[in-house]
């Protein structure tokens, strides 16, 4: 697993709509100099985030964005989720059940689960407010 550029831009246009919320919608324009984004790509991203309801969006005069629920309703990793599909360390994984034909017999299938289970579990215990808070994550997960 790898978070794109997708994913990870995602992740800081909420945290500067969070940072930025004063009641009134914020331009594109704006959040992409902020960010150092080029606004174009970032149309792709604030299409899929509206689009599942995580932003509001309103066009022409005094348009933009504004998050659709408080800073601490948005995890990580249902914001990853949505602009990468998959966080499954491996493609066995990807759908649920899993459909692969050695997965019966593979010895590595447990470990793979494991994984995605800790991967899943740590990032959709994170969110937009937390980012606000310069938490240090780091030691934010105990194995």
């Amino acid at each position: 697993m790898k978070i794109s550029t997708k994913g990870r831009y995602a992740i800081r246009v909420m945290i500067d709509l969070a940072e930025h919320n004063n009641g009134e919608f914020i331009t594109l324009m704006d959040i992409a100099q902020r960010q150092e984004i080029s606004e174009k790509y970032l149309e792709a991203i604030v299409s899929i985030l509206s689009k599942n309801d995580l932003l509001i969006s309103l066009r022409g005069k005094g348009g933009g964005y504004k998050l659709a629920k408080a800073p601490d309703k948005y995890t990580v990793g249902s914001i990853l989720k949505l602009t990468e599909g998959s966080l499954a360390p491996v493609a066995c994984l990807e759908k649920k059940p899993n459909n692969c034909s050695r997965a019966l017999s593979c010895k590595t299938v447990e470990m793979w689960e494991g994984l995605n289970k800790l991967i899943d579990d740590y990032l959709e215990n994170i969110t937009i407010a937390d980012l606000l808070d310069d938490h240090n994550f780091s030691d934010h997960y105990v194995i």
